[in-house]
């Protein structure tokens, strides 16, 4: 997608009656209570845009676009089915391409992509900023005003210690000795560097079921960080080379994905061809096989469970998998399965300010929602909070302020523990 799509644009656009329903779900209305910072809002801002496309966008519309987090939560409550998902990106493509941005922020969001994409380089730089740490932390000072509150957001974020690669991401998943299906198991590029735990979980968890997983060599990225950056042409180029890898491993039943925010992309990739009709097929034959590894287990006779039924979880429902992929029911009742007491938090269509480089490109608006988040789920009573986003992990984990500490573990890292695997890092021991 190289130029903004007008006549899909304005079709999308006039489906918006304006009712307002998207702003009581809107998490940055819900913050600011300004009108051009909820779904409403932004789409008369993408509606000026369309009426001289050749024309950079106002900044206005640049700022409050850039301020949304692409939840989707919107597209839930829309009683008009609103396509807003494929509006915000054709709005944030057609910013990056009409829209200068100052040196500052033109670094910041060249840097990201070219950074957290690469789990080389990504293992490398949290390595050196672990033992940097106190002196990254005075460098910030000297750094441009615009880079601070971002560059001290990717300090925070720093684990105080890094995991060694796990079994998924070397390639080495269990053997099966009947296999009643197989998989492809879509690692990505941040989740296996910072919790490698998850993906091993998913291959201890298949394997007692019975399922071959298949774990190709290329496929990384899955482009989702490039796609909400506005840069169409590096998502694709991700995208291109997973569905080569994919392709090239097989027939499969299905392409697992753990992380929900990968998910929610990889099911629509054929939007990202939209002028390759060719590779938007190809695409679209990929995407019908993506499933989140959730709707994959559903399908599967359950495991006997090993743990003393009622340890109380708090659900986290990540945007993407309720919103984005409307997968709402499914991971709740595999956890119930299992024979935890799962609780629902306060707010729980509410995003928790992860959003994949949000909480980097507009760190305030991530920390107020985060807090609101973590309280919501604190007064669930459970100090296990399960979510299926690496995004969300790290974001409700990451400090708390007071109040019962939460730890933030992956679904599937419970459903592998109760049928018979170790427990996660750090998890309280359940009285039993």
């Amino acid at each position: 997608m190289t130029m903004i799509d007008v006549p899909a644009q304005s079709a999308r656009i006039r489906k918006c009656v304006h009712c307002g329903f998207c702003t009581a779900t809107c998490p940055t209305y819900l913050l600011t209570g300004d009108e051009l910072d909820s779904p409403r809002g932004r789409i008369w801002l993408m509606k000026d845009m369309l009426a001289n496309p050749s024309a950079p966008p106002s900044p206005r519309a640049v700022h409050h676009v850039d301020r949304c987090l692409s939840c989707l939560s919107c597209t839930t409550t829309c009683p008009s089915g609103v396509d807003y998902m494929h509006m915000v990106d054709a709005a944030r493509a057609h910013i990056e391409q009409k829209h200068r941005r100052p040196w500052p922020q033109r670094l910041l969001r060249s840097a990201l992509p070219a950074l957290l994409t690469r789990r080389v380089l990504f293992r490398a730089l949290l390595r050196a900023g672990q033992g940097l740490r106190p002196l990254a932390n005075a460098a910030v000072a000297l750094l441009p005003a615009a880079l601070r509150p971002q560059l001290q957001a990717m300090l925070a974020m720093i684990p105080p210690r890094l995991p060694a690669p796990g079994l998924a991401e070397q390639r080495r998943p269990l053997p099966v000795a009947r296999p009643l299906g197989r998989v492809i198991l879509h690692l990505g590029c941040v989740q296996p560097v910072l919790r490698p735990a998850i993906d091993d979980a998913a291959l201890r968890l298949l394997a007692r079921h019975g399922v071959e997983v298949v774990i190709t060599r290329q496929s990384a990225c899955c482009g989702a960080l490039d796609h909400h950056l506005g840069r169409e042409a590096a998502a694709a180029a991700h995208a291109s080379a997973n569905i080569a890898a994919w392709e090239a491993a097989g027939p499969v039943d299905a392409i697992l994905i753990t992380a929900s925010g990968c998910g929610t992309v990889i099911k629509d990739y054929a939007a990202l061809f939209g002028d390759d009709p060719a590779m938007a097929a190809r695409a679209a034959a990929i995407a019908a096989k993506a499933r989140d590894i959730s709707e994959y287990l559903a399908l599967l006779p359950p495991l006997p469970s090993t743990l003393a039924p009622g340890l109380p979880v708090a659900w986290h429902s990540a945007c993407s998998l309720q919103h984005g992929q409307q997968v709402k029911a499914v991971p709740r009742q595999l956890l119930i399965d299992a024979g935890f007491d799962v609780r629902d938090p306060a707010e729980a269509h509410i995003c928790c300010g992860s959003a994949g480089s949000y909480a980097i490109l507009q760190p305030a608006l991530s920390a107020a929602l985060k807090a609101r988040k973590q309280a919501a789920l604190a007064a669930t009573g459970a100090q296990i909070v399960a979510s299926s986003n690496i995004g969300c992990i790290g974001q409700i984990g990451g400090g708390q302020i007071g109040g019962p500490e939460l730890h933030t573990i992956h679904m599937v890292e419970l459903l592998d523990w109760a049928s018979g695997g170790p427990p996660p890092p750090g998890i309280p021991r359940p009285n039993c």
